[in-house]
């Protein structure tokens, strides 16, 4: 992969502003979230160490978006191209699977693909992941090894920016004057950085590893009491679906506009007590602990029979948020160790 070298961050957004917003970490009451880039404003540009507390999704699936009109289909072909600086490796992921709900061949959403297609990404190395980071359970590392245009790693008097793209070679290319060769000193230092990282990620999960795997745990514990003891926690605050990068579900509802309808699309979540709710009222999901065994069933269970991949990147957003104070990992290796008991019985 090639690599170039620059020894200021703001050098390469100033250059970044010139085509296209940018969005930047900054850091608001202890969290990290996205901010508007100003490259005429003093504000302070600082590279961070973890994923923001907010999840890449609000760029790609807003939070609330009109899905039609009675006149036409809403245009968002006038979206100025945009890059996220600063997103991590649990980010990109997290995209990916974005891309196989909106973006499926059959199915391709067209707000989702126009938001898509102006974004450029720029991603960047962990350097301290926070306590709540599993990403290591999904094979997920501290540093992206695909999916963007550029990645950002800090080092010692600067950066190295890799490119993973052509949007991002041609970027390089009309800005080739910002740019150095990077030493091989640097490059080590880098690799290096980056194993310290991922020890880290590895050492602070160890305590949470399962005894089988995830989904043949989820498909035996099924009727498992864990899930309604577990629902004496949670007070149905609808955070770890709302902060989580890869839940997309939404509702659709009317509104009017003026002189005109719409129809609105906004995020919906799955631990909400209507959620299931058809017409007449039934519910086959009226019990808390049933909506708890969903959520989870569909992250590890369901997606990956469709797609071939856990709809989890293991970014710890949900730990953060969730004010009950249910540790994700916590319960899901309660019900490894109890599907473990419950097969050693068996073959006893």
């Amino acid at each position: 992969m090639d690599a170039v070298f620059v020894s200021k961050l703001r050098t390469l957004l100033d250059a970044l502003a010139e085509k296209m917003d940018v969005y930047v970490s900054t850091n608001v009451s202890k969290h990290t979230v996205f901010a508007k880039y100003d490259p005429k404003s003093s504000q302070t540009v600082e590279f961070n160490a973890v994923r923001a507390c907010t999840p890449v999704k609000e760029f790609l699936f807003p939070l609330r978006e009109v899905a039609a009109t009675m006149q036409a289909q809403p245009q968002v072909s006038t979206l100025k191209p945009f890059a996220v600086v600063g997103l991590k490796d649990c980010d990109l992921r997290s995209i990916a699977i974005l891309d196989k709900v909106f973006a499926e061949d059959d199915f391709k959403d067209s707000l989702y693909m126009a938001r898509r297609e102006k974004m450029f990404i720029i991603s960047s190395d962990c350097t301290g992941p926070a306590e709540s980071c599993f990403c290591s359970f999904f094979e997920g590392k501290g540093f992206a090894e695909k999916g963007f245009d550029l990645n950002i790693s800090p080092i010692k008097g600067g950066f190295i920016v890799e490119i993973g793209s052509r949007k991002g070679r041609e970027f390089i290319e009309r800005n080739n004057g910002l740019f150095a060769d990077v030493p091989a000193a640097l490059l080590e230092e880098q690799d290096s950085n980056r194993a310290s990282v991922q020890q880290k990620l590895e050492e602070q999960n160890a305590g949470f590893a399962l005894s089988m795997p995830l989904p043949e745990v989820l498909e035996q514990e099924q009727d498992s009491k864990i899930f309604d003891e577990q629902a004496k926690d949670c007070i149905e605050c609808q955070a770890c679906t709302r902060v989580c990068p890869t839940c997309h579900c939404f509702y659709l509802y009317d509104g009017k506009q003026k002189d005109y309808f719409t129809k609105m699309k906004i995020w919906d979540s799955c631990m909400r007590f209507g959620y299931a709710m058809v017409a007449g009222g039934a519910n086959p999901n009226k019990v808390l602990g049933e909506r708890i065994k969903h959520r989870l069933m569909h992250k590890f269970v369901y997606f990956l029979e469709r797609y071939g991949v856990n709809m989890c990147v293991g970014c710890g957003r949900c730990i953060d948020a969730d004010a009950g104070g249910i540790d994700l990992r916590q319960l899901l290796k309660k019900l490894s160790e109890e599907a473990g008991r419950q097969k050693t019985e068996r073959v006893k």
